[in-house]
């Protein structure tokens, strides 16, 4: 195989990236995201011969992680996580006979295609190298086969989690549990701004206050289904993150909270005229401080915020009321139509989400149902950050249409998740 570096190429084969559409330059990035695996997998079969050889004969190093280390300048880290790869992809050196079969040879043939890659691999052999001695090598490839099939189409948090269940199922017994019982707590928050700017929350829970929530965010956090054939691509941290800003929402909207001064829990956006109207700036969010304006807009579609528009001189111009969005009775038209999130393929219930202005408020938008679509906190953001875009059929119910890049023929799609009446 013949390579020519970027340096030795003549100046007209360089492409210009700028000069190429969105669709293709996703295309040429998968594809070279295949070919530097397959380019890692044929170093590595090379790396496993000299280790076969003997590293000492061929290079002078003690192991192969120090070859590694020496030969390439990569960190302490880099060089152990690439030796401990090839280690367990390749057969060792022959002891007094065969040579030692590898850890992972599934996970081998697939990095040799270009199908899976470095962390992903890390998280296999992790796994299959905690599978006790005495399970079968039947059972060990069957294992090992679920987890390189989950790796083609998944992360190393999902094949770390697979990993788990699958150690579960092989070593049902596990490690001896510590016999302690719980020590009683005192249940603490703190809000803390973190040095970044973004804000969190640290907390110690008591055992029936942590088994509520969490069974609680639960439901809320579990993966979208796929759309598009698209899974949803959220940690699991994501995910919680998710349904605790989900479940907040659906807190503070219930009527049966108390209030501020006799009114339901509310926020206040503030921000001048000329800002909201241009999108630049930013807006003040009470309780927290600056603001994005694009946040402020996105905050401003929910009907427990009050938008407070200031003038040049800092006069309040405008300060709209809760019930100046969508009135309750709009909220349970807006159920009957959509019946939960309207995003297509989302099956997010209606408590979780939010009545959105298909044409934004700064653009005169009117807080009527055919200028109104149900979308959850997800969808939300994707509409103002994105080329998506949503409108109302003629036959009254809400289609979106996606980036070009995503679909060049531009046909409408709707949600068929929520049945309605």
């Amino acid at each position: 195989m013949d390579f020519v570096a970027d340096s030795d190429r003549p100046e007209t084969t360089r492409t210009e990236w700028w000069r190429v559409d969105t669709a293709a330059l996703h295309a040429r990035k998968q594809e070279l995201e295949v070919v530097k695996r397959r380019v890692d997998a044929e170093q590595n079969a090379i790396l496993a011969e000299i280790n076969a050889r003997g590293v000492r004969g061929c290079s002078g190093h003690s192991t192969l992680a120090a070859m590694i280390f020496e030969d390439f300048l990569v960190s302490d880290k880099e060089a152990k996580d690439r030796a401990d790869r090839v280690l367990a992809l390749h057969p060792g050196p022959s002891i007094g006979g065969d040579p030692e079969p590898p850890l992972a040879p599934l996970t081998a043939e697939a990095a040799a295609e270009g199908a899976i890659g470095g962390s992903q691999i890390d998280a296999i052999i992790r796994t299959l190298a905690r599978i006790p001695s005495g399970v079968p090598e039947e059972e060990v490839r069957g294992g090992e086969k679920i987890l390189v099939d989950l790796a083609r189409r998944a992360g190393p948090r999902a094949i770390a989690r697979a990993g788990r269940r699958l150690l579960d199922k092989l070593d049902p017994d596990g490690k001896e549990p510590r016999n302690e019982d719980p020590k009683d707590v005192r249940p603490e928050l703190r809000f803390v701004q973190h040095r970044d700017g973004t804000l969190g929350l640290k907390a110690t829970l008591d055992l029936e206050t942590y088994a509520r929530l969490k069974s609680d965010l639960d439901p809320l956090a579990k993966p979208h289904k796929a759309i598009d054939g698209v899974r949803d691509s959220r940690t699991q941290d994501e995910r919680y993150g998710d349904a605790f800003t989900d479940y907040v929402r659906l807190k503070t909207t219930s009527r049966n909270l108390p209030g501020q001064a006799g009114e339901a829990t509310h926020i206040l956006v503030t921000m001048s005229y000329e800002d909201l109207i241009r999108d630049i700036g930013e807006a003040h969010l009470d309780l927290v401080g600056p603001i994005s304006a694009t946040d402020a807009r996105i905050l401003a579609c929910d009907a427990r915020v009050r938008p407070g528009v200031l003038g040049t001189a800092g006069e309040p111009l405008d300060i709209g009321r809760s019930k100046r969005t969508v009135s309750l009775a709009q909220k349970y038209a807006l159920t009957i139509r959509d019946g939960g999130c309207a995003f297509p393929g989302c099956d997010m219930p209606v408590p979780r989400c939010t009545a959105h202005h298909i044409v934004f408020w700064r653009h005169h938008g009117e807080t009527k149902i055919d200028n109104l679509v149900l979308l959850c906190t997800k969808h939300h953001r994707l509409i103002h950050h994105s080329e998506w875009k949503v409108q109302i059929a003629l036959d009254g119910l809400p289609e979106f249409t996606a980036p070009a890049y995503l679909d060049p023929t531009g046909e409408p799609r709707r949600n068929t998740m929520h049945l309605r009446t």
